[in-house]
């Protein structure tokens, strides 16, 4: 029998957790693959290995839930890290610091990584230097050195996989927020086929090795979110959004990601019928947070970061989060931006919608 999921995750604002049973469990691991609004660990060997700081290694990172830095880019739990307690699995290690198993999940995703291969961004003005090798094509590189490790022969591989979760992303946003320090909007906007085309070519790789469920989520606002704030103001109040008080043009160029992406994932779908292939919206749930944050407990000033150096938006890039410099809010739990990503607050509530749409699709 042919089984089609196509699901968007469209969140209610009195949104239901779901409740999961744990015996059997529907999934044995969680491999994901993506960038800071999932990497677990990875970006710490990655930037030690450049001689980079890592904000993510001092405190106040970490604060909330594990009461230390563990090299999440937020003061808790990640999305991934809600669905992984509501499924019974374990957070999910990253490959890159993590000297157990993998066989209940892996964590692919790097702070930074971008859709694109680091090529494409050399001979962008101011960017080049900055974009790491650790692309979604380096990612799936590293899934195929892992895969004799996690079932072998290679005949299991499919069995194995049968009953594991992937998420192709969130990836994507990087390309976009990298890009835009060298490019005009019409020329960032000329990105998104080539972007979506990566996505969906890396969704198709996992699908052939012998995945039956990935979830491949959009990009969230890029007019919202603080650093692109301070760094491309408008001069005219038209270039802001009356609802958000979010940069128009880079809002819209989310949008049209999503679309077209929703769009090349329904192709996807075509060419392999047999499996689950799940959009997740990490647009409107954030939208719907910034339009009435009231609704979920935040502050009014609700795309200021808590943790930050000051200024507007209370975003400052010479004393970032972690940095001297910089100081923490009260209460993160009222804050929709850390420290110009998202808080444990809004992680708990864009997984709520996700596992909303994973658990309406047939378990196998």
């Amino acid at each position: 029998m042919k089984l089609l999921c196509i699901l968007t995750v469209v969140l209610a604002l009195a949104s239901v957790e779901p409740a999961v049973s744990s015996s059997p469990r529907r999934y044995e691991s969680i491999i994901t693959f993506g960038d800071s609004f999932t990497d677990t660990g990875n970006a710490i060997v990655v930037l030690a290995e450049k001689s980079r700081f890592d904000p993510t290694v001092q405190p106040p990172y970490g604060m909330t839930f594990f009461g230390r830095p563990t090299g999440r880019y937020s003061n808790g739990r990640l999305i991934i890290d809600f669905i992984a307690e509501k499924l019974d699995l374990p957070f999910v290690p990253p490959f890159l610091s993590h000297n157990g198993s993998f066989r209940e999940g892996v964590n692919f995703a790097v702070a930074g990584a971008t859709a694109l291969n680091a090529s494409f961004f050399r001979d962008i003005p101011l960017v080049g230097s900055f974009v790491l090798n650790t692309s979604s094509s380096v990612q799936l590189g590293w899934f195929e050195s892992l895969k004799p490790s996690l079932c072998s022969p290679a005949q299991e591989c499919p069995g194995f996989f049968h009953k594991t979760l992937f998420f192709m992303g969130e990836i994507g946003l990087n390309d976009y927020s990298f890009a835009i320090f060298g490019m005009t909007l019409p020329q960032l906007r000329s990105m998104v086929p080539d972007v979506v085309k990566t996505i969906a070519a890396a969704t198709e790789v996992l699908l052939r090795q012998g995945a039956k469920t990935v979830v491949v989520p959009g990009i969230p606002p890029l007019g919202c979110m603080p650093p692109n704030l301070v760094f491309f103001p408008s001069n005219e109040s038209a270039g802001y959004e009356p609802s958000t008080g979010c940069l128009k043009g880079l809002n819209d160029i989310a949008r049209h990601h999503n679309s077209e992406l929703q769009k090349a994932l329904d192709k996807v779908r075509a060419n392999h019928p047999n499996a689950l292939v799940i959009y997740a919206d990490f647009f409107t749930p954030v939208i719907e947070m910034v339009e009435s944050p009231h609704k979920f407990g935040l502050t009014t000033d609700v795309l200021s970061c808590c943790c930050g150096g000051g200024g507007k938006y209370n975003f400052n890039i010479s004393a970032g989060c972690g940095m001297p410099g910089a100081t923490v809010c009260d209460d993160p739990s009222e804050y929709l931006y850390w420290d110009g990503h998202f808080t444990e607050a809004a992680h708990r509530y864009i997984a709520k919608g996700w596992l909303n749409s994973i658990n309406s699709c047939k378990p196998w």
